[in-house]
């Protein structure tokens, strides 16, 4: 789950991570408001789940309140495109209006899985306020990364040692290690699969603190956090998606023509490998799970067909848990719910699979049964086609 900036350094300072003084802002009065209690000498910062804002003129500074008032009539209500939102871009519903500070450095600092390791990587660099990929691809020597044990966590002689790989000033590398120190803490305590201070600044007086801040929480471990669920900004995400999450379903959108419905997350990354070796495109990876019924069915092809790209469907099950017999009864009666016209072409192998052909085969319907993976992404791609 991502959240916003303002959320995540709300987060971060009550684990000791030092943050600028700043207010969120729904309207321009609330902005104008926020900026006079800060000094009027302001950052109006668009907040959206992306990076880039600031290329894409998301943020800006105002040196009084009137002129905050001016840049948050101007950011409110926008639409915001960076190169992570792709070009359809956001729409601007919320910002931070955050004092400035006197910049002598930017850095940057972040946290996250390392699959090959199977452990948490802390990464530092001194190439702050930069995509950090850019980073790792132009100069992997600016990027320093430390392996966190699991069970030990960061440790404080870690923490210096990469302060002092960024080329801090002695005197400022205490405040650097608590602050590190404090976002290991944070990252492990929230569940995070990533935390990221980028830019983390360095003052002309040598304090450190956080000048942005982005936190993006394990789904998978947010029934230990179910306060943090207020966090979540539905209008930040597909709504396609959201609607999914609200029937038990994983649903991801993605930009092809062939939608894929299947039980089990490796069988669906199989299943869009083979679509895309058959020569198409999968439309969405879709996880009914391995005890889905009729009704959670019926929901997924209502998601799966309101995707207007959608060309054609595969559905391909394993059954299991989730019997064929019971998969093919839901996907009679969706179709027949639905008035679904699109081709649908269908795979199942396990538990009943006899009498659920048996039920696909007498519903009336145009079903297209494969004999196996390969042949069920050749026909689907040609029907798609």
């Amino acid at each position: 789950m991502k959240i916003h900036e303002y959320q995540a350094k709300s987060l971060l300072a009550k684990y000791g991570v030092p943050v600028p003084r700043g207010k969120v802002a729904f309207t321009v009065d609330e902005a104008e408001v926020a900026a006079k209690e800060l000094g009027g000498n302001v950052v109006v910062k668009a907040q959206i789940h992306a990076g880039g804002r600031g290329k894409g003129g998301g943020v800006k500074l105002a040196k009084s309140a009137e002129e905050a008032r001016q840049l948050a009539d101007r950011i409110l209500g926008m639409t915001l495109v960076t190169h992570q939102t792709g070009p359809e871009g956001r729409v601007v519903q919320r910002l931070l209006v955050e004092e400035t500070l006197p910049i002598e450095r930017e850095l940057y600092l972040g946290i996250t899985l390392d699959r090959a390791q199977g452990k948490n990587v802390f990464m530092a660099s001194a190439a702050g306020g930069m995509d950090i990929e850019e980073v790792a691809a132009k100069t992997p020597e600016l990027l320093l990364k430390e392996t966190i044990e699991p069970g030990l966590g960061l440790q404080s002689y870690q923490a210096r040692k990469l302060a002092f790989g960024m080329g801090l000033p002695a005197a400022s590398v205490g405040a650097a290690v608590k602050m590190m120190m404090a976002l290991a803490r944070a990252y492990d305590d929230l569940d995070a699969s990533l935390a990221e201070i980028n830019p983390m600044i360095l003052t002309r007086d040598g304090a450190v603190l956080a000048l942005d801040a982005k936190v993006n929480l394990d789904d998978n471990a947010m029934f230990r956090h179910k306060d943090l669920m207020e966090l979540r900004d539905i209008n930040e995400e597909d709504p396609l998606e959201v609607e999914a999450s609200r029937h038990g379903l994983n649903y991801i959108k993605l930009d092809g023509s062939v939608a894929c419905m299947v039980n089990g997350a490796g069988l669906a990354m199989a299943t869009m490998d083979i679509i895309k070796y058959a020569g198409g495109s999968p439309a969405n990876f879709l996880d009914v799970g391995g005890g889905a019924n009729a009704d959670q069915i019926k929901n997924a092809f209502r998601i799966l067909l309101s995707d207007k790209a959608v060309k054609a469907v595969l559905i391909n099950i394993f059954g299991g848990i989730l019997r064929c017999d019971t998969l093919a009864a839901g996907v009679v009666a969706a179709a027949r719910e639905l008035s679904i016209q699109l081709p649908i072409v269908i795979r199942m192998e396990g538990t009943n699979v006899e009498q659920g052909r048996k039920i696909l085969e007498e519903s009336g319907f145009n079903f297209t049964v494969a004999d196996g993976m390969k042949d069920a992404a050749g026909k689907v791609v040609r029907l798609a086609q």
